[in-house]
């Protein structure tokens, strides 16, 4: 643990530096913000600087891609908001890090979010958005943010991996519970090696290339997007270069916000989750269309005084004509409290479920290990631009020895 003194010592730092020093920051976005043509042309840079570390029991756990703990991980994140009128509306996001997820590779930079959006009726109740941007589905995609979402890591449903991959399927249902370190020749301490041709149900935000169509109409809000990738797609896949167009994902989300407490949502996703360079090792007969990931989902939220409270259940079928249909349900329930206006903590519940599949060995077996996982995070403001965040996560998996994980992070976070 001697490893997170830095990040414990640099939060008291900042907090001291800046406890009375808003008005530095309210400079700096001031000096970064652009207004003009008589206010119709407004512009503004913001960002957030995160300093993480991770200790975790090897193989690293969830979308953590390390041979070692502890792991460190920087971030710097660059928003660009412009507006042109009432009606026009653009965003970049950019960002410096070592990977989309934590790894230990070298530093890079990349553009994860660019889209333009015209509102074609005034009340909002037509936008039409194109490029590329996080998908429709749920409500932490909303919120995923480091400076918005009370954990460090994703809920089980855009986090956990699977034993599908996307460069080629099973030729088999015994091959995919091979994938999946299911079979008495299994090595759990093995599952590191092929964990980069694993997916998930949802990976993160899924920054996908596309075209959308939303609105709000009263006390219902919808929308519909074309997308270039599935929501199982890699972050190496997002560009629509690499997975084409002749095969797009359609997502929709249709949600009813009865008041200002409340609000209900249901969400469904279609698409291919293979990459096209997998097209050689597909069935005989079968194209790309028929390794679809279909998606069915349904989400909450609720707010009432100190408490928030958001949950999300996702059912997700990844069809293969070799193996049939690979099923497994995926939940999270997360509340959050806010016990002053520095300091808040949130608990989560994840758990999923896999089907069974029919294997020449085995007969009827399940395709992937039953897990839940529970998530402790407190939070504590020092200002209104600095915070440090710390995350407990104890996971279960249902194997023969009935393995347990344990992951902690903490996570400084600068907004300005």
């Amino acid at each position: 643990m001697k490893s997170f003194v830095p990040l414990f010592a640099l939060a008291a730092f900042s907090s001291v530096a800046w406890a009375s020093s808003d008005d530095v920051f309210d400079g700096i976005r001031d000096a970064l913000s652009y207004s003009g043509y008589d206010n119709q042309v407004r512009a503004r840079l913001s960002g957030t600087l995160d300093l993480e570390e991770y200790w975790f029991q090897e193989p690293a756990p969830q979308l953590i891609y390390a041979d070692k703990s502890p792991l460190f991980n920087p971030r710097l994140t660059l928003f660009l908001d412009g507006q042109i009128g009432d009606r026009v509306y653009l965003f970049v996001q950019a960002r410096a890090d070592r990977g989309f997820d934590p790894s230990d590779e070298k530093l890079e930079a990349r553009l994860d979010e660019y889209a333009l959006r015209y509102t074609a009726i005034a009340n909002g109740a037509l936008q039409i958005q194109i490029g590329k941007f996080g998908a429709v589905v749920g409500n932490w995609i909303r919120r995923h943010g480091s400076w918005d979402d009370p954990f460090i890591s994703a809920p089980m449903p855009y986090s956990q991996l699977t034993a599908v991959w996307d460069v080629s399927p099973a030729d088999s249902a015994d091959e995919l519970l091979e994938w999946g370190h299911l079979t008495p020749e299994s090595d759990e301490s093995d599952e590191y090696d092929d964990k980069a041709l694993q997916l998930p149900i949802i990976w993160g935000p899924s920054y996908t290339h596309g075209i959308s169509v939303s609105g709000d109409i009263g006390k219902i809000e919808y929308a519909v997007e074309m997308k270039s990738g599935s929501l199982s797609s890699r972050p190496d896949s997002w560009d629509s270069s690499a997975s084409g167009w002749k095969h797009p994902t359609f997502n929709a989300e249709l949600s009813y916000h009865p008041s200002p407490m409340w609000n209900v949502g249901i969400s469904a996703s279609s698409g291919p989750y293979l990459l096209p360079s997998a097209a050689r090792h597909l069935a005989p007969n079968h194209g790309l269309a028929s390794y679809r990931e279909t998606v069915f989902g349904a989400d909450f939220e609720f707010a009432w005084r100190h408490w928030q409270v958001w949950a999300e259940v996702y059912r997700a079928r990844f069809e293969n004509p070799w193996v049939g249909n690979a099923d497994v349900t995926s939940y999270y329930v997360e509340a959050k409290y806010k016990f002053a206006p520095q300091f808040f903590a949130a608990l989560r519940w994840n758990q999923d479920y896999y089907n069974r599949v029919f294997t020449r060995t085995e007969g009827w077996a399940k395709w992937g290990l039953d897990s839940w996982r529970i998530d402790f995070a407190p939070t504590y403001r020092f200002t209104t631009h600095i915070q440090l965040k710390l995350q407990y996560s104890l996971q279960h998996r249902a194997s023969l020895n009935e393995s347990y994980s344990n992951l902690f992070a903490v996570q400084l976070t600068t907004r300005f």
